[in-house]
């Protein structure tokens, strides 16, 4: 007898959850078998007869879960949004050359969003991102400073610290919630404002600027029309998007979501994969603090405040759940092009940027509704 029920997860082995299909054989018989829920959402206990009764073939299906999907939602929001400020500013908003400095301007967020699915999708939280983004990125400009030099070799020692003291943040993180059972809001409530503060410290609250030529020589670059920091973070989008959908780390990640006590029974070592998730998203974070470092040529300090909340948004309403087991790279990189859609459209209606906070805010709490509803669909079913 074997059993791949989402919330059950007795018998589940790591690398069978999530298949495209989950199919569930009850002690009645393999005639009883039922189509299950994957594991990044859909509908639960379908008999197999029913499928077959519905005269449509799996494929056919497939392509109609997909059609039914939190992406394909967000993405005609997305274009319904994209039409309106096309119609509100068609001498600007729709023109190519803004359309490359909305999906620039994302990659910074884009590649934070990569590691912050894997975490939400294991069930965890991490407000902490902007700030170690801010710390990592003191951190690049110092050991570039104390390196000296201006060629690639002091752009690596840079690179290197900051993926060090990102990931040193999430190795932080990740013991806090794992280890001392501190529960992961707080935990990264608390260094969110750390990180800040060190970085502050560091800084004396001034941003740096001392940043080697080899570094602006790569800001100053571009392929296709695109900055190079555009690529790095297309190159985490969709390795991150690989290693989810098709690795065991990804399917562990998906398990340990849906259901941590069936998690250990299978197997898993919950707690030393949840310490690699926060270590992967405040790795990504570092990273993400060498980008904005390239983009800017400068920390920018104060100006990563609204991080966390813009790339939480951009997750949920690609529809990853807060409560864990549901989630694709594909439905973030959609749903965070949402808010910075919405704040391009304001800046070039002339709206002040508070009105971006204030939508971005009340998207994410009907984001957040929308999740508790297809989850209580999903508990009836």
């Amino acid at each position: 007898m074997s059993m791949f029920e989402k919330n059950d997860g007795v018998g589940t082995t790591a690398a069978e959850a999530p298949s495209e299909w989950m199919i569930t054989t009850p002690s009645g018989g393999p005639d009883d078998g039922v189509v299950s829920e994957r594991a990044d959402g859909g509908d639960i206990g379908l008999p197999l007869d029913a499928v077959a009764l519905s005269g449509m073939s799996p494929r056919a299906r497939m392509i109609r879960r997909g059609l039914n999907s939190s992406p394909a939602y967000m993405f005609t929001a997305l274009v319904v949004i994209f039409a309106v400020f096309s119609f509100l500013a068609p001498d600007t908003f729709p023109h190519w050359d803004n359309v490359q400095l909305v999906i620039s301007n994302s990659a910074v967020l884009m590649t934070m969003a990569v590691g912050m699915t894997f975490v939400m999708v294991a069930a965890g939280f991490d407000l902490s991102i902007g700030s170690v983004l801010v710390f990592s990125g003191v951190m690049a400009s110092k050991a570039m400073t104390s390196f000296g030099g201006q060629g690639y070799g002091t752009f690596v020692v840079g690179l290197a610290a900051a993926l060090v003291s990102g990931a040193a943040w999430g190795l932080f993180n990740g013991f806090c919630v794992t280890r001392l059972k501190v529960p992961a809001l707080i935990t990264t409530l608390g260094s969110l404002g750390a990180a800040l503060g060190i970085a502050n410290l560091i800084t004396n609250g001034n941003d740096v600027s001392t940043v080697p030529n080899s570094l602006i020589s790569i800001q100053t670059q571009s392929w296709f029309g695109f900055p190079p920091i555009f690529y790095i973070g297309l190159l985490v989008v969709l390795v991150g998007g690989a290693t989810l959908r098709f690795t065991k780390f990804g399917r562990h990640t998906y398990v340990v979501g849906s259901n941590d006590e069936a998690a250990r029974r299978a197997g898993i070592n919950v707690n030393n994969h949840l310490l690699k998730l926060y270590m992967l998203s405040g790795t990504l974070a570092g990273l993400a603090g060498m980008m904005s470092l390239i983009r800017f040529s400068t920390t920018t300090i104060g100006g990563h405040g609204d991080d966390a909340l813009n790339v939480i948004t951009g997750v949920i309403l690609g529809g990853t759940s807060l409560y864990g087991g549901a989630g694709t790279i594909l439905g973030t990189v959609i749903g965070l092009f949402i808010p910075a859609v919405l704040q391009d459209g304001f800046n070039i209606k002339g709206l002040q940027s508070f009105w971006q906070q204030v939508a971005t805010g009340f998207i994410l709490v009907l984001a957040v509704y929308i999740d508790q509803l297809k989850r209580k669909s999903r508990d009836r079913a």
